[in-house]
Formats: C-alpha cells, structure tokens, sequence
C-alpha cells in the first residue's frame, strides 16, 4: 500500500529555489532546511517537519510512503489551479493508494478538496504551533464573525453607534451617569428587540398588511379601530390619574384601570370580533375559542372594573353608589348605598354569568356539551 504525504503552501512561498512540487524525503528535509535558515519562525517549517514525521510512522510501519510538498508558486495567477495540476501530476507519477494531508493553517486547509477530488484522502493533520494555537484561533474566529454581514449588524453597529454617541451625550448632557445610562438603555432595548425576534415581526407587518387589503380581511379594520380605541382609553386612564388626589402609586394604578378599561374592553372586543368574523367568512366553521373569545374579553373587563371600583371606593376616591327610591306601579323601592363588597361582588357575578353565556354559546354553536366545552376551555 503507497501513501502520498502531501504538505499545501496556498502562499508559495515555499517554492524558491526548486520548481513545485517538491518530491522526497531528501527534498524536503533539504527545502526544510533552506526555509528555516531564512525565516525560523515561519510555521511552515513545522508544516514540512510534520510530513517528514508521518513518512518516517508510515515506512516504520511497513507502509510505502512519499511526501511531496505542494506550492502555488510565488508568481502563479490561478492559485487553486496551479495546485491541481501539481497533484495531478504527482498522481500520474506515483500512483498512490491514497493521501495524507499536511496544513499549517485555515487557509491551507480550504485546498484539502482539490485534493480530495482526485485521491482518497485518509487524514488532514494540521499542525498548530503550540505557543500561537490561542492567538490563532482567535484570529480565525475574529475573521469569521467579519466575515459574517448579520453577526456584524448585531454586534458592531450598536457598539459604534454607543461610542459615537458617548461624546455627544457627553457635551449635552454633562453627566456621566446620564449618559451611561441612556446608552445602557439603548443598548438593551436594541438587544431585547432582536432577541424577542421583534425585529422579524415588525419585517412581516407591511406583508401581513397587503395580504389583508388584498383578501378583504375584516380583521384589519377592526384592529384599526381598536388601536383608537386603545388610544383612547390609555388617555382616559392618564385624565383619570391626573385628577386624582393622591399620591399613593396603588391608588393612581386603580384609578388608571378604573377608567380606562371600559375603552380597553370595547377595543378588545372590536379586535376578537373581527377574527370571528374572519373565521366565519374564509371558513364554512369555526374554532369554539374564537366564539368564545369575546365573552371572555367582556367577564375579564368586568372583573377588573370591579376590583379597581372596589379599591377606589375603600380608599374614599370617590363615593359608594347610592340607588335612588323608585316606584313600579305595585313595586316600591327604597333607596339604599351599595357597600363596596357588594359592589364587587356584583361584578365578579356579572362577569362569571358573562363567562358562562359565552361558554354555553359556543357550545350551541359547535355542537359540543358544555361539559365538553368547559374541558376544553382548559387546553392550549
């Protein structure tokens, strides 16, 4: 069996004296000798030691082996091309069973197909000086992730843009702590935007926004319509909290849900409604949770007007509700001030009934049992 030893040099600076390839163990240890002499630090010359090691193991074990180092040439145009004519002609002249290649380097490495190409390749032994094994890698590493466009628009863009607003910021607003600060918070938000993948989804917006004009979706114009109705009840909730005589966060947060959660309800119902309607037009049935989904907006709505009633009302915000006397023909009713329990007990049925309804709706309408219905209400 005959081993073809092969040490790459995509450089050329190997070739010298003696034209490529360079064939034999004499050869080589003579080119070894020439090339250490002028450059000692070269890691080439461990490359050329390191296939006169593996002649030296192969011929101890019985084996018929031969090295040969392969070189572009300090002057060659096509690199690549120049290397597969060299094999192929230590191929025709040899005529190996098969090959062992030699690299010193990541940029040898990339010729190890050529000569994959041509002759079974039975082992790659790269030869790393021990001392630059750290330094090296590094180095590699460093020029992969330039080489990589995304990994630099996520990691370098936001380091120079920081930096160069480290001065500016500096010269504005004349406080270290602000400034490092404001960066640290730009520089989160701009992680957290990338890590939650928010980045892809604003990127599918303006697609999801012509399929839907194009497809006639109600769904758009109902979201539309809930994110004014959003808008609204964010404002209504800071009105609330503007005119709100307290300092207590708790007492301001209440009051914020108290007012804005009938506009925030109303927007939410608009946007289920749409997708049911939705639903019910591209499909002949629909799914039990979208029928559901608007009763549920509404009990969670009422919930939290109740809650929110109930801590303002204890914390003398404003008054208990009081029920004027009325008169029903044969029915009188006294007037009477509902406590705050009452209250909230009042709305905590009202939404566990408007829950319910929804329940007992989407079960008439899909045909299941509420039983069944309820147990599903409990899967993803």
């Amino acid at each position: 069996m005959s081993t073809l030893v092969v040490c790459l040099d995509r450089g050329g600076d190997l070739a010298t004296a003696t034209e490529p390839p360079v064939v034999g163990y004499e050869a080589v240890e003579s080119l070894v000798t020439e090339f250490g002499v002028e450059d000692p630090e070269d890691s080439r010359v461990n490359c050329l030691l390191e296939g006169l090691r593996v002649v030296q193991r192969l011929e101890d074990d019985g084996e018929e082996a031969t090295v040969a180092v392969v070189s572009a040439g300090p002057d060659a145009v096509g690199l690549d091309r120049t290397v597969a004519r060299q094999t192929d002609e230590l191929l025709e002249t040899y005529d190996p069973d098969s090959a062992i290649v030699v690299t010193d380097s990541a940029e040898d490495q990339r010729l190890v197909p050529i000569i994959e190409s041509r002759v079974t390749v039975d082992a790659v032994d790269r030869v790393v000086v021990r001392q630059a094994r750290d330094i090296e890698s590094t180095y590699y590493l460093l020029k992969q992730f330039l080489a990589d466009e995304e990994l630099r628009e996520t990691v370098l863009v936001p380091v120079g843009a920081a930096l160069l607003a480290l001065p500016i910021l500096l010269v504005v607003l004349n406080s270290v702590t602000m400034t490092v600060g404001a960066i640290a918070a730009a520089v989160g938000l701009l992680l957290l935007y990338k890590g939650l993948g928010i980045d892809e989804y604003v990127a599918n917006v303006p697609r999801q926004v012509h399929n839907a004009l194009y497809s006639g979706q109600v769904s758009l114009v109902t979201y539309v319509v809930a994110a004014g109705l959003g808008l609204i009840g964010i404002f209504v909730g800071v009105l609330g909290v503007s005119a709100t005589a307290s300092d207590a966060e708790v007492i301001l947060a209440m009051r914020f849900g108290f007012d804005s959660v009938p506009w925030l309800t109303a927007a939410a119902l608009a946007a289920s409604t749409g997708r049911l309607l939705d639903e019910l037009i591209r499909h002949e049935g629909v799914r039990s949770a979208y029928l559901n989904l608007p009763f549920g907006v509404v009990a969670v709505g009422l919930v939290v007007r109740g809650v929110t009633g109930y801590f303002l009302e204890r914390a003398a915000v404003f008054a208990s509700v009081t029920i004027s006397s009325f008169d029903l023909g044969p029915i009188v009713v006294e007037g009477f001030t509902l406590s705050p329990s009452a209250r909230l007990a009042m709305f905590l049925l009202a939404g566990i009934f408007v829950s319910l309804v929804g329940v007992r709706f989407a079960a008439y309408v899909s045909g299941a049992g509420v039983e069944e219905e309820l147990a599903n209400e409990g899967q993803p």
